[in-house]
């Protein structure tokens, strides 16, 4: 059975430390920007789709990854690739961690997951694949990362099928139109 989230709930910015990740829906970006203090934001949408930097944010602090949220090629839709891929690791391990990060898609549940799995396997190079899934999903009950995005990553970071694997493990989760906004620490122990 699929549970409800209420309005109040899904709005609340979680506790945070500057070397934070969020997540969230494009609708509660704006929200979450001035509330959590993010220096960093990450836009995983389609291109039509695709907002401006919100003011509190530099230019060059806004990674803009225009895809659509499918895991194999379909006319007219632009699937996530190797070169997105590259551009998000490069983008989280450039980030000061001086203030959180904020990863976004249309409704905080795949492609901004994977996003925040992909940024804690760069950011963690030594941390076990399935401890960082744990931690995404005891973040979010909602997560389901994309699929495409965690194998081209799982490839990019050498990764061995593990990233994949992990994703694999924590299954699908609660079922949901939107997400609420979660948290996750950068860092993890070894």
């Amino acid at each position: 059975m699929d549970t409800l989230i209420s309005e109040r709930d899904r709005t609340k910015v979680p506790a945070m430390t500057p070397d934070t990740i969020f997540v969230s829906p494009l609708d509660l970006v704006e929200t979450t920007v001035a509330d959590a203090q993010v220096s960093h934001l990450v836009t995983l949408i389609n291109g039509e789709t695709l907002i401006d930097t919100p003011a509190a944010i530099a230019q060059e602090r806004h990674l803009r990854l225009a895809m659509n949220d499918i895991s194999e090629p379909q006319d007219g839709l632009v699937v996530p690739s190797e070169d997105h891929v590259a551009d998000l690791i490069r983008f989280a391990l450039d980030w000061d961690q001086q203030a959180p990060l904020l990863i976004h898609c249309w409704a905080g549940i795949s492609r901004s997951t994977a996003g925040a799995f992909i940024s804690l396997c760069a950011l963690n190079p030594e941390t076990d694949e399935h401890a960082l899934a744990r931690a995404l999903r005891r973040a979010s009950p909602t997560a389901y990362p994309n699929r495409r995005l965690v194998t081209l990553a799982d490839t990019v970071l050498e990764r061995g099928g593990r990233m994949t694997a992990a994703v694999e493990h924590i299954g699908r989760g609660q079922r949901a139109e939107q997400a609420k906004v979660f948290s996750v620490p950068a860092r993890h122990a070894a």
